[in-house]
This record gives structure tokens, sequence and C-alpha cells, in this order.
């Protein structure tokens, strides 16, 4: 069997190991245009070394946003702003793919431009909360997307992939996974639609299949990746049937011929065996490690065929040179937390690389990151 350091084809393309660098929020496109700035570009850039890059959930429309200061993919400004990100991965010899988030009912009309709200599968309230920049609110009542507007956001991620394209980007991926709009379409307990959208698995389903096709047919199936995560509770977020929803799920975008399949797994290992076995084509795995992060035990999950690429969230935050530094057993930076979620370049462009020896290892902080963990 491959080891994590061996290469692996993704969709065409030869990827020197089998490290991802996870999707971070990062909360530091700052402005009304929602635009990364020079320091997104560096960050990016110091970790190109992964054999995959998925950069931080990018709103494919205004009213997709949940949090502060999140980029977005749906404007020229915006196209233009990412280039020189994927320029600064490119030339460090990196691919990175940008992964499209809608928010749905996580969010708040404080949050959104125009006078706009949350909108949802379902006028459901989530019990949960999102940081605004007058602090931490609960999620308000969405508003019930109709039929139309539903066909409308699906057409707003294609139209997100395709400026992902013209921004440079490797491909994309589609996030259908911690309590955000597509995953609310999987759950009965945040849909509760009686047409054609839910209901029954096949129905609660469709609307992922509906968005990876188009977004497929938009930019090429190979190009394109999908994250889930059965059964994760976050964000208020109640699955009881998740070999019922994601078996099907799982067999149906396998007919796309997709780059990879996703999964933020939580602690029921026998399912993430069954999905695997499911998809024929590469399969990225987050390990569940809670309440630790994802660290170099995890690497023979990849040696044992469990998966075929293992992704890593707050230890590639805070290692940038992650794959050698887990070639070599370490040692290994601690990320602190207090720097997750805006701010400026402490805690996001400054942690030191094995041969930087002029700056000390940042420690972690005892204070508690603001908003949603990165792990």
């Amino acid at each position: 069997m491959p080891t994590a350091f061996d290469p692996v084809d993704l969709g065409g393309r030869r990827l020197p190991n089998r490290i991802v660098m996870a999707p971070m929020s990062r909360s530091r496109a700052y402005g009304p245009e929602a635009c990364p700035g020079p320091s997104t570009a560096e960050y990016y850039r110091q970790r190109a070394s992964a054999g995959l890059i998925v950069s931080e959930g990018i709103q494919p429309s205004a009213v997709a946003r949940g949090y502060p200061a999140t980029p977005g993919l749906y404007s020229l400004e915006q196209v233009r702003a990412w280039r020189p990100v994927t320029e600064a991965v490119h030339a460090a010899g990196g691919t990175l793919f940008a992964q499209l988030m809608h928010a749905g009912r996580i969010g708040h009309p404080s949050l959104l431009p125009d006078g706009l709200s949350p909108v949802a599968p379902s006028a459901i309230a989530a019990n949960a909360q999102v940081f605004t920049p007058q602090g931490p609110k609960p999620c308000v009542q969405p508003r019930e997307l109709g039929e139309e507007e539903i066909t409308a956001t699906i057409a707003d991620f294609a139209a997100a992939a395709r400026n992902a394209m013209s921004a440079g980007f490797d491909g994309v991926e589609l996030h259908g996974a911690n309590g955000f709009l597509i995953h609310q379409f999987l759950s009965p307990h945040a849909n509760s639609r009686t047409d054609g959208w839910g209901g029954s698995a096949a129905n609660r389903i469709r609307f992922a299949i509906e968005v990876t096709k188009a977004v497929a047919g938009a930019i090429g199936a190979d190009r394109v990746g999908v994250q889930l995560s059965p059964g994760n509770p976050y964000n208020d977020m109640v699955e009881d049937d998740c070999s019922g929803t994601y078996g099907p799920l799982v067999t149906a975008l396998d007919r796309f011929g997709l780059a990879y399949l996703a999964l933020a797994e939580g602690p029921d290992r026998g399912l993430t065996r069954e999905l695997r076995r499911l998809w024929s084509g590469v399969f990225v795995l987050n390990p569940f490690t809670a309440p630790r992060t994802t660290g170099p035990g995890e690497l023979e999950l990849v040696e044992d065929g469990t998966a075929d690429m293992l992704s890593f969230g707050a230890l590639f935050l805070a290692n940038p040179d992650l794959p050698r530094r887990l070639e070599q057993g370490g040692p290994f930076n601690t990320a602190d937390p207090s720097t997750y979620y805006g701010g400026d370049d402490r805690g996001y462009t400054d942690y030191p690389f094995l041969d930087d020896d002029s700056r000390p290892a940042p420690t972690a902080s005892e204070g508690a990151a603001r908003g949603r963990p990165t792990d």
C-alpha cells in the first residue's frame, strides 16, 4: 500500500504527496467587497507543499455568507483579488481548490447586504450562534427557498465555479458538511419540505446531486470535489439514518467521475468504511480524533487503505511545512486559537518553518477561539 508521502493522481493531476490542507475559515477578507488580500496569498503560498490545498469557505453569492470577513467568488472584483493567491500557490508548485460554501440558515441579517436574510430548505431556525460584528448572536429563522430560488441557487454555485476557474483555481470543492446549506437539505430535521426537495432520502439528496451536476457541467467533473460530514451535529444538525441517506448520495455522486470525495468523519468508522466501499475515486479523509486534532498517528490510515489522502486542519494552520514535518516526525508548532478568525498577520503568516530559527514557535492560547473549530 502507498504511504501518505507517495504521489497520487487527482483528476489527471499528479500530486507530490497525499497530505491535504483542510478548508479552514480565517475571516480576513475585509471590506464590503469580501476580497482576499496580499496576506492571503502569502498564507496559502507558504503551505504549497501540500499535495492539495482546499481553500477556506468561499461564498457563491452575497446571501450565502454566514460569518464576518469571509471571501466571495461572485463578482469581478473577487475574481481579480483571488488571482494573486492562485498565482502564488502555483509559483510554489502547489495545487489549490476553492471550497464553495453556502451557509444557508447559519448566519444573521447583520452580515448580509441590502436587507437580505438567511435562506434555507425550510423556515427552521438553527439552535446555534454565529459571530457578528456586534458579537455572538443566535441564528434567526431563515426564509424557505422557493422552487425558482433553489434553481437560482444551483446556478450561483455553477457561476462561482466558473469564476474560480477564471481566478486560476485548479478546481472547486462543494461544502456539503458542517450544517451548511447542502447539509441542511440532507437532514429531515432541517428540511421539512413536502415537495421534490424534501421528505424521502431520494428527495433530500437531490439538491446535493443537482449542485454537483451543475458545477461538473460548468467546469468539468475532474475539477470537482465534494465534502460531506455524515452525522456531524455541529450547527444543530440531526441525522437519524446516515447510512440510508449517505449511501444513496455517495452512490449517485460516484457516477459523475469527480476528482474526489472528502469525508469529515464522525465517530462511526464503520460508516466511513461503508462509504469508502461505495466510492470508486480518490477518497480524502479528515479522521475523527476529537478531542485532539488530527496528527501524525493518523498517517497509517493511508497505509491501511482507509483513505487515499489525509486532511489536516489545525496542524497545517500552525505548520506551513507540514508534509516535511510529518515525514520526519516533527517537531510541530502549536496553533494559537485566539488568532484563528480575523486579526492581522499574527497567527496567520508568521508560523515558523523548520529552517527558520529566527522566531520562536507560537504557544497555544488559553483563550477560546471565536466561531467554529478548524479541525
